[in-house]
């Protein structure tokens, strides 16, 4: 009831029909998947379950990564194609498709990087690490006019979405399998190896551990000040999305750092974190007197 399943989709249903499916098979009422990708596209697909469902909120924004199939519609010298790929690593301008699900004007987008994987004649395959919210079938259409002639996507496959990747994807049958090991055989092996533990989820995000006299008021809705600090990550910037953890690596929230690390290093008072999401349950922790997370989120 408190985990995400790095679930590999299957061409066909949407995410959130994936999303529904994970729920029938494992007999729960609610879960959330982590960024949405296209019926016809498989592969990475986050899917949080029951009390882990708003752990998705971290990996909305998270990098992604592709493997993609590109079919040119005239021939192109192969030089001219590794040239014009180098180019689109950066910096890009993309207009959403007709059909999305975001406002269609232009905006900008990072290429982390472009890996052409084989050159068949018109035929491309390639990988790429991307900004969250980029439109690889535009990218195709993109690639296409750069090189001159038109392009289209024809096959595309999710590869990674923030820490999660193909190396151990689970597919629906395998979770089916397991759930039926569990119920059957009281063997709950495979159902562990298909549901990872909430915390994987925020593995790509900057952390805060906080001592355990601060995590009750955390989990009752309290801002972390600095006092509650035990330890944190270096390079966090005021305003990003951070990780809240106990000293046992338990997530007890997520939410916005109020100071870069440099600050919250240095000053003794002051707020640290905002909490967006909090997922510790009250009393996990003993409440103490005198709470080292401020009680009052405007102070």
């Amino acid at each position: 009831n408190f985990g995400i399943i790095n679930l590999n989709k299957p061409a066909g249903p949407t995410s959130h029909m994936a999303s529904e499916y994970v729920q029938k098979i494992l007999h729960m009422r609610k879960s959330g998947h982590g960024g949405t990708i296209d019926p016809g596209v498989t592969g990475v697909l986050p899917i949080a379950i029951g009390r882990g469902t708003r752990v998705v909120q971290a990996l909305l924004k998270a990098g992604k990564e592709y493997v993609c199939f590109m079919q040119l519609h005239s021939d192109v010298p192969v030089q001219k194609i590794r040239a014009t790929a180098k180019k689109f690593v950066g910096i890009i301008k993309q207009l959403p498709p007709v059909k999305s699900a975001v406002k269609r004007v232009w905006r900008e987008r990072e290429i982390y990087y472009l890996d052409l994987m084989e050159i068949d004649g018109r035929r491309l395959l390639f990988r790429v690490g991307c900004q969250a919210g980029t439109y690889i079938r535009r990218l195709c259409e993109d690639m296409g006019k750069a090189l001159g002639t038109r392009a289209h996507m024809a096959g595309l496959i999710r590869t990674k979405a923030g820490p999660f990747t193909d190396k151990d994807w689970v597919t629906l049958q395998d979770l089916e399998d397991a759930y039926a090991f569990w119920k059957e055989e009281q063997d709950e092996k495979p159902i562990r190896q298909c549901i990872k533990p909430v915390e994987f989820a925020v593995a790509h995000l900057p952390k805060v551990w906080v001592l355990d006299s601060a995590i009750d008021s955390i989990a009752h809705g309290a801002s972390l000040n600095i006092p509650g600090i035990a330890k944190l990550e270096s390079g966090i910037i005021a305003g990003e999305l951070v990780a809240i953890l106990t000293l046992k690596n338990e997530l007890v929230a997520i939410g916005t750092a109020a100071q870069a690390s440099e600050a919250l290093l240095n000053e003794e008072t002051g707020r640290a974190v905002k909490p967006d999401k909090v997922f510790m349950l009250p009393e996990t922790y003993p409440r103490i007197s005198k709470p080292t997370a401020d009680t009052n989120a405007d102070a």
